[in-house]
C-alpha cells in the first residue's frame, strides 16, 4: 500500500475518545456483539491508473505475528520487519464444524493497529477481551483428525542462511492450538492416537521456510522464470512443500481461498547449509539446498522404486548456490544520472548449479520379514512399456528440460543376483525409452559399478567421477546471473586463444539423475565430486580462480566436502534412521582410523531402524502428508501412446535465454522492496549477533588462525602425518606414463655419444686464505643453503609449539611457570595476610639462641609440629 493511501486510511479512521458514548458507532458488529475492523470509506477521488512503467508494489514480507484468544475467536496480527505495516484476521472459535477465517482486507500503520487492539479489547469485554499477547513466527497450516481443527504455529526459529538479502530460517519448535474453544472429541482415544502419530514427524528438525524467498524453487527459476500457479493459486512448487495439504485441505471447498498466501508458511523439509569461503579478503558465501519430495515419501524398505504416477522414493533435488557478497540483493544499482538512481540492474555475482536423486524408477520392492540385514530384491511388476518411467523422465524433461544425464552407481556382479537384477531392468528401460526421442534430446545413461571399482583398485573412483562430472556440466551448463569477467576475453586475447568470451547469462537447462540402490552412500559421494567440479566452475565464473580445476586438501574444497557429509546425513536419517556409512574419504581411500567401527554402529543403527521402527514413521509421514491410499499401484497405467510416451513441448528448453534475461531484468525491478525489511539503520545490531559475521567459513577449519587470512583457501596443504602420499603416488604414475623413446640413448644396440658441450672459461681460483679472497668476501659476503636453512631452522624451532592448540595439561604446567616465576620476583599475592600460629610455634620452640648471646627460656608449644612433619 502506497503512502498516500495509508495516509487516506489514516484520515477516515479516526479513533473516537473512550468516554465518547458513540466511539462504536458506525463499526461493524458480529452476532455476539464483538467489534470487526474499521471499513475504510474512500471520500477521495480515485487515484490514477499507475504507468506501467511503475512496477506495482509486491506484497509485504511479514514475519512476526502476535496471537490473541479469547472463548469466542482468534484475533491474530501480522507485521513486517520494520512495524510500519500490519493486517489483521478472525479465527471464529464456537464452532468445531467449520473453518471460520476473515481477514481485513485493510493494511493499518503502527499507530492504526494499536488504535484498532484498543477498540477490539473494549469490544470483546464480554468475552474475556483480546487476552495475554502471543508472539509467534508463521502459521503452518491447520489439520483435522477425528473431530475439530486444529491450528499449527511455528513458535521458534533460527536464521540458517541469507540468500540476497533473504534470510532462510529453520523451525526450531512448533505448537498446536484447537481452534474451538469447547472442542468436543466422540472417539478420544482415536483422537489421542492419531495426535500421536502425527507429533512423530519433527518439526523441529530439518524443516525450513522463508517468508521472502521461495525455498521450494531453484535460483534459477526464482529470478528468471515464471511466476508458479498451482493449486489454489500457490506461487511455490508445491512438489517440495511438505506442508502443503494442512495449507490446502481446510480451503478446498472454497472457490477463493479466505487467506491471502503471506498468511501461511510453506516448509520444506530436506538440509540447508552455508559457509564463507575467504579468499584474500574476497568473501564468497557457499549454500546448499536440499529439497526432499512430498510425492512418494516416506521410509526405507517400505518406499522402493516407482508409483504409477511416475514418483519415486528418496526423491532429493540438491542445489549448490556459490555468490560473491559485495552487495546484499540480487541487484546493482544501475549506471546513470541521479535522477534514475531508482533503476536497477542484475548482480552478475549469483551461481547456481542443481542435481537430482532418485531410486530407480521401476517397480520393485524389498519385504523386511526376515531377519536378514539385506533383504532380496523382487521385481514386483514387469511393464514391458515402463508406464510408470516413463512418466517420471517426461516429468525431469518438463521440470529440468534436455538433456538428462543418467549416472547408476549400482553394482554389476554379484555371487548373488541382488542388485544387478535393477541394473539390468533399468537398463533394458532406458534403452526402450530412448529409441523414441530425438537423437539430439537422448538421454545420456552412465552404469558404473562405483563399489566393484573401489574394492579391486582398477580404477580411480574420483578422477572417474570427475571425468563424468565435467561431461555433464559442460552438456547441462549452470546458471550465472551476468556474463563472464572481462578479464576472461583478455586472457584469451593474450594468449591469442580461441575460447569464447560469454557476454551474456548462463542457464542450466538439463540435470544429472544420480542414484544407486538407497541413493545415499555413493550417490552422496558421486554428489560431492559433482558439486566439487561444478564449484570450480561457479568460482571461475565469478573471476575468483585462474582455472576451474580445485585441488584437494585445500580449505575450500575441505569446506564443501564437510557441507556434503552433513548434507548426506541428514538425507540418511530421514530416510533410513542412520547416518551415512561409507564418506568422501572412504572413495578417496584416507578413512579415519575409527571409520569401521563407526560403519558397524551405523549399519547396525540402519537395520533396528528398518525392522522396527519404519512402520510407526510410515504411518506419521502419510498422515502429515495427507496421503490416504498405500498402493504403488492405484489405477490401471493408462498413456497417450508405446511410442510417444513424452510431450513434445517438454523437450524444449526449459529455460531460453533471451526470455529470461527479460525476466531477470524485470524481477530486480519489481522485487526488490524487501530492502526496506531487510536494512534497518536506526536499530543497532552488534556483529556477533549478526549473522553472515558469524557464518561459518574457511578460517573457523580446525587448526586455523587468523594469520591464515592472508593464505589461498584453493592452496593444497602439504602432507600431513596420517594422510596416503597421494602426490607422491601421482608423481610416480605419471613417471610410469610418460614413455620416453627407446631410440634416446641407444640406437641399434649401440650407445650413442652424446656430444660435448663446450665450457665456458672460467675464473682463476683464489687461495680462499689469500687478502684478495678474504675481502671480496667481506665485500660479497654469501650465505649457503644450508646455513640459511639452518638458521631458519633455529628461530622457528619453537614456531610450532606456539601454534599448535594448547592441552589442558600444557595449560596447567605453562599456569604453574608462570606462578613460579611471579613467586620469585616477589609480584604475586599468595602469601597469607596473617601467618599461622603452628609457625610461630616451630620457630619459638627449636631457636632460643638470641643475638645477645643470652638464652631465654622458649614460648610454650601448643602444637607438636615436628611430630606432624613426621607423619605421626
Amino acid at each position: 500500500m502506497s503512502q498516500e493511501s495509508n495516509t487516506e486510511i489514516l484520515t477516515n479512521t479516526a479513533v473516537a475518545p473512550q468516554d465518547d458514548p458513540d466511539t462504536f458507532k458506525g463499526l461493524a458488529q458480529d452476532s455476539n456483539g464483538a467489534i470487526l475492523a474499521p471499513k475504510v470509506v474512500d471520500c477521495q477521488p480515485k487515484a490514477p491508473v499507475r504507468p506501467s512503467s511503475i512496477p506495482p508494489r509486491s506484497f509485504p514480507a511479514f514475519n512476526k505475528f502476535i496471537l490473541y484468544e479469547n472463548r469466542l475467536r482468534f484475533y491474530i496480527i501480522a507485521s513486517n520487519a520494520s512495524d510500519s505495516r500490519h493486517r489483521i484476521i478472525k479465527i471464529d472459535r464456537t464452532t468445531q464444524d467449520e473453518l471460520n477465517i476473515v481477514e481485513d482486507e485493510v493494511e493499518y500503520t503502527g499507530k492504526q493497529m494499536s488504535a484498532m487492539l484498543k477498540m477490539l479489547d473494549d469490544g470483546n469485554r464480554a468475552s474475556g477481551g483480546l487476552g495475554k499477547a502471543k508472539v509467534f513466527f508463521g502459521i503452518a497450516g491447520f489439520i483435522r483428525f477425528t473431530a475439530g481443527w486444529y491450528m499449527i504455529l511455528v513458535s521458534k526459529r533460527s536464521v540458517v542462511a541469507l540468500l540476497g538479502g533473504h534470510y532462510l530460517y529453520h523451525c526450531e519448535n512448533s505448537d498446536i492450538l484447537p481452534v474451538c474453544f469447547n472442542h468436543k472429541v466422540e472417539k478420544p482415544a482415536e483422537e489421542q492416537r492419531l495426535m500421536h502419530i502425527f507429533k512423530q514427524v519433527d518439526m523441529s528438525k530439518n524443516f525450513y521456510f522463508s517468508y521472502t524467498y521461495d525455498l521450494t524453487s531453484t535460483l534459477q527459476h526464482n529470478l528468471t522464470g515464471p511466476v508458479r500457479c498451482g493449486e489454489n493459486s500457490w506461487p511455490i512448487n508445491d512438489r517440495f512443500a511438505w506442508n502443503f495439504h494442512m495449507l490446502t485441505a481446510p480451503f478446498a471447498e472454497f472457490g477463493d481461498p479466505p487467506l491471502k498466501h503471506y498468511w501461511l508458511l510453506p516448509l520444506m523439509h530436506g538440509h540447508v547449509d552455508q559457509a564463507k569461503l575467504t579468499v584474500l579478503g574476497r568473501v564468497i558465501f557457499v549454500t546448499l539446498i536440499a529439497r526432499r519430495s512430498r510425492h512418494f515419501a516416506g521410509a526405507r524398505y517400505l518406499k522402493r522404486g516407482v508409483n504409477d504416477e511416475g514418483n519415486v522414493a528418496n526423491e532429493v533435488e540438491t542445489e549448490q548456490i556459490v555468490c560473491e557478497a559485495l552487495t546484499t540483493p540480487f541487484y546493482y544499482p544501475a549506471r546513470g544520472e541521479a535522477e534514475e538512481h531508482r533503476n536497477r540492474r542484475p548482480s552478475p555475482n549469483y551461481t547456481s548449479y542443481v542435481q537430482y536423486r532418485g531410486s530407480i524408477p521401476v517397480y520393485w520392492t524389498q519385504e523386511t520379514n526376515s531377519m536378514s540385514p539385506k533383504p532380496p530384491i523382487e521385481i514386483s511388476v514387469v511393464d514391458p512399456f515402463y508406464t510408470a518411467a516413463s512418466r517420471h523422465f517426461d516429468d525431469l524433461f518438463r521440470r529440468y528440460g534436455a538433456p538428462i544425464t543418467i549416472l547408476n552407481l549400482i553394482k554389476r556382479r554379484e555371487p548373488v543376483p541382488r542388485e544387478s537384477k535393477l541394473l539390468d531392468e533399468y537398463t533394458q528401460c532406458v534403452r526402450y525409452l530412448n529409441q523414441f526421442l530425438p537423437r539430439d534430446k537422448r538421454m545420456v545413461y552412465r552404469a558404473w559399478d562405483m563399489s566393484r571399482a573401489y574394492k579391486e583398485k582398477t580404477q580411480d573412483v574420483i578422477s572417474y567421477l570427475e571425468d563424468i562430472a565435467e561431461e555433464s556440466i559442460q552438456m547441462t551448463g549452470f546458471f550465472h546471473s551476468g556474463p563472464e569477467p572481462y578479464s576472461h576475453y583478455l586472457h584469451a586475447e593474450a594468449e591469442d586463444s580461441k575460447a569464447l568470451w560469454r557476454s551474456t547469462i548462463s542457464l542450466q537447462n538439463g540435470i544429472c539423475r544420480t542414484n544407486c540402490v538407497d541413493c545415499l552412500d555413493r550417490t552422496n559421494a558421486a554428489q560431492f565430486v559433482f558439486g566439487k567440479r561444478a564449484m570450480g566452475h561457479q568460482l571461475y565464473a565469478l573471476g575468483v580462480v585462474e582455472s576451474p580445476n580445485l585441488a584437494f586438501d585445500s580449505d575450500a574444497v575441505n569446506m564443501l566436502t564437510e557441507m556434503y557429509h552433513d548434507h548426506g546425513d541428514t538425507i540418511a536419517l530421514q530416510y533410513t534412521g542412520s547416518a551415512l556409512v561409507n564418506r568422501v574419504e572412504t572413495y578417496r581411500r584416507m578413512p579415519h582410523w575409527n571409520s569401521h567401527s563407526r560403519d558397524i554402529i551405523e549399519n547396525i543403527r540402519r537395520f533396528y531402524t528398518n525392522s522396527l521402527l519404519d512402520a510407526d514413521k510410515q504411518t506419521a509421514i502419510n498422515l502429515f502428508l495427507g496421503v490416504q491410499n498405500e498402493r504403488t499401484i492405484a489405477h490401471a497405467p493408462v498413456r497417450g501412446g508405446y511410442q510417444k510416451w513424452f510431450q513434445q513441448e517438454h523437450l524444449k528448453p526449459a529455460y531460453v535465454l533471451k526470455e529470461c534475461d527479460e525476466s531477470l531484468r524485470c524481477f530486480v525491478q519489481q522485487k526488490g522492496d524487501f530492502w526496506v525489511e531487510y536494512y534497518r539503520p536506526l536499530l543497532f545490531t552488534s556483529l556477533g549477533k549478526h549473522f553472515a559475521y558469524s557464518m561459518n567459513s574457511t578460517l573457523k577449519l580446525p587448526g586455523k588462525t587468523a594469520k591464515d587470512m592472508n593464505h589461498s583457501p584453493f592452496q593444497a596443504h602439504g602432507y600431513r602425518h596420517g594422510d596416503p602420499p597421494s602426490r607422491v603416488v601421482q608423481g610416480v604414475r605419471r613417471w610410469i606414463g610418460s614413455h620416453p623413446p627407446l631410440n634416446q640413448n641407444k640406437a641399434h644396440g649401440k650407445t650413442v655419444a652424446r656430444p660435448e658441450t663446450k665450457k665456458p672459461l672460467s675464473e682463476p681460483v683464489l687461495d680462499r686464505y689469500s687478502t684478495e679472497a678474504v675481502a671480496k668476501q667481506l665485500l660479497d659476503p654469501v650465505v649457503s643453503e644450508v646455513e640459511e636453512a639452518e638458521y631458519q631452522g633455529y628461530i622457528d624451532q619453537c614456531q610450532e609449539l606456539l601454534d599448535a592448540p594448547a592441552t589442558s595439561g600444557e595449560r596447567k604446567d605453562l599456569e604453574m611457570y608462570a606462578l613460579a616465576v611471579q613467586t620469585g620476583k616477589g609480584e604475586g599475592d599468595y602469601w597469607p595476610d596473617e601467618i599461622p600460629k603452628e609457625y610461630f610455634a616451630y620457630v619459638e620452640r627449636n631457636t632460643t639462641q638470641y643475638l645477645d648471646g643470652g638464652r631465654k627460656e622458649a614460648f610454650p608449644t601448643t602444637f607438636n609440629y615436628d611430630r606432624w612433619l613426621s607423619g605421626g
